[in-house]
């Protein structure tokens, strides 16, 4: 199974010149709890502003909603391209511990995200012969791990 196959796509972006406060609403209006940030110009991904980023970067910090996003953002993200394998999207996770990854193509600019959800659904509903529910709790499990 291939990343595209599982991605939510055309995921809303934020520039590194948008505030906080428009990441926040961006999240609030489209349901979404990450953010793809993007250069103004190429729409090339550059970082990723999650709802607990905003929580603990900003908000936490005494940081105003007006703060920009290159102030709070992950900047360089790990991203898959949308014919990676789930097998790639999870060791990235993994890796990274983190619960949703950024489908870019081969221009960098944002085509879905794949979220630790949609590989356990697709576990759930028998969509892949490839994703077993015990590899996604073994998934989970490490995610969850304390910080490194």
């Amino acid at each position: 199974m291939k990343a595209k196959d599982l991605m939510t796509k055309s995921p809303v972006c934020c520039s590194t010149d948008d505030t906080a406060q428009d990441a926040a609403r961006a999240m609030r209006d489209c349901d979404c709890g990450i953010i793809p940030v993007v250069e103004a110009g190429s729409q090339r991904v550059v970082g990723v502003v999650t709802d607990r980023d905003i929580a603990i970067r900003a908000v936490a910090d005494g940081k105003s909603g007006d703060t920009p996003l290159r102030d709070i953002m992950t900047a360089s993200p790990s991203c898959c391209g949308p014919d990676s394998d789930v097998r790639d999207v999870e060791r990235t996770m993994a890796d990274r511990q983190v619960r949703r990854v950024v489908i870019v193509n081969a221009d960098g600019r944002a085509e879905g995200i794949v979220a630790q959800a949609d590989i356990a659904r697709a576990a759930n509903r028998g969509r892949s012969q490839d994703i077993t529910e015990q590899e996604v709790g073994l998934l989970l499990e490490t995610i969850s791990q304390p910080a490194r």
